[in-house]
């Protein structure tokens, strides 16, 4: 089957399936009317890395599962694991692999032990954002170059989501300079831990919601998460006061549902299409809920005392060039190298596009809401 087609009917289906909830008398009584009524009845489990208190990140587990069981009639169930219930938050991935559970929702940057590629998947630091990732996995044949890769983990995926542009991260002290880094003790996964680490920080990979208590007891300087109302929730701002943007290493980070390959290949091709429409709403869903959620935790935040920061200009310097070197050291493989150049131009094309209209507006508009918010430090 042709992914653009696939693409094209999942859209149409989330989209009839968002419409149906919302009108008719069989909405009214709490349930969507359903598009495919008959086939096999299944219970499928599904392995999340986060835990349920989060949720707009956990929830588009939710959101896609409950959609599935509209779109087939309640025959295709699919039940929802926080992390670490049946499978270890950080290994989710081998769950799916090994078809422990059928399916998985993580962030693909977690298992860049196993292959660096896996990263370009979720995010790299000074990446796409959520929009530009969109555009490159449905429309510039992102989605292929990663499905390639996952073909070897014995894994289909599906963009699950996106939380936008991440916040920098709490730290228990002010970061003035780039030399205000070194010693510290910092949680942050994927390629923009290993920049840190670069640049003398200590990293630490920890699950969400083991990073408060870690914290509190000092054993780490600083921890990023999301933004503000993910991070609200987890009660950083209880512990400490100094709060970073913009987190450079998550400009846009994916999301993904992960398929065992072999769950895949038996379900009827209705319920393929069933699955793969509730991927694309969990995908919007998440993304918009984030936005709708945080000017509001902002505020809050702000008024607990919380001191914003923008990051100083050599911290973003020296991240940036150590990002591209390290981005550019896996480059010899040709695995690597086919995904990392195709993603490298989009960004390339991309940036020239929202560098001209995008930035251009929220340098002006943007600019002047960060100063009424009074965010800037003093």
């Amino acid at each position: 089957m042709e992914r653009r087609d696939f693409v094209k009917k999942a859209a149409l289906g989330a989209a009839a399936g968002t419409l149906l909830a919302g009108c008719g008398n069989n909405a009214a009584e709490g349930g969507a009317p359903a598009i495919q009524t008959g086939g096999p009845r299944l219970r499928w489990r599904l392995a999340s890395s986060f835990t349920r208190s989060l949720d707009t990140i956990f929830g588009a587990a939710d959101v896609l599962a409950e959609r599935v069981n509209q779109l087939t009639g309640g025959r295709f169930t699919i039940r929802v694991y926080p992390g670490n219930e049946i499978v270890p938050a950080f290994e989710v991935l081998e769950g799916v692999q090994k078809g422990a559970v059928q399916m998985g929702h993580t962030a693909s940057y977690y298992y860049i032990g196993k292959n660096p590629a896996l990263a370009f998947d979720c995010t790299v630091p000074f990446g796409l954002t959520a929009r530009q990732y969109n555009a490159w996995a449905y429309h510039g044949g992102g989605l292929e170059l990663t499905r390639e890769l996952f073909a070897d983990f014995n894994i289909i995926n599906f963009p699950g989501g996106n939380t936008g542009t991440q916040m920098g991260g709490w730290f228990n002290r002010e970061i003035n300079s780039l030399g205000d880094l070194r010693g510290l003790t910092m949680r942050i996964p994927g390629i923009g831990g290993r920049v840190m680490d670069e640049l003398g920080v200590s990293v630490q990979q920890i699950p969400g919601g083991e990073i408060y208590p870690a914290l509190e007891r000092g054993a780490i300087d600083a921890a990023e998460w999301v933004g503000p109302y993910d991070d609200e929730k987890l009660g950083f701002h209880q512990v400490v006061k100094h709060y970073y943007y913009p987190g450079w290493w998550e400009p846009g980070p994916n999301l993904s549902v992960y398929v065992n390959q072999d769950a895949w290949a038996s379900l009827p091709v209705d319920y393929q299409y069933a699955l793969e429409a509730a991927a694309a709403e969990s995908n919007m869903y998440m993304l918009s809920r984030y936005d709708a959620q945080n000017p509001a935790a902002l505020q809050r935040l702000l008024a607990e005392g919380v001191q914003f920061h923008p990051f100083p200009n050599d911290v973003m310097q020296a991240a940036s060039e150590t990002a591209t070197a390290l981005l550019e050291e896996e480059a010899s493989d040709p695995g690597y190298s086919k995904i990392y150049n195709a993603y490298k131009q989009w960004r390339t094309d991309a940036y020239r596009w929202f560098g001209t209209a995008e930035q251009s507006y929220a340098a002006f508009a943007f600019g002047t809401a960060e100063e009424e918010c009074a965010l800037a430090p003093g």
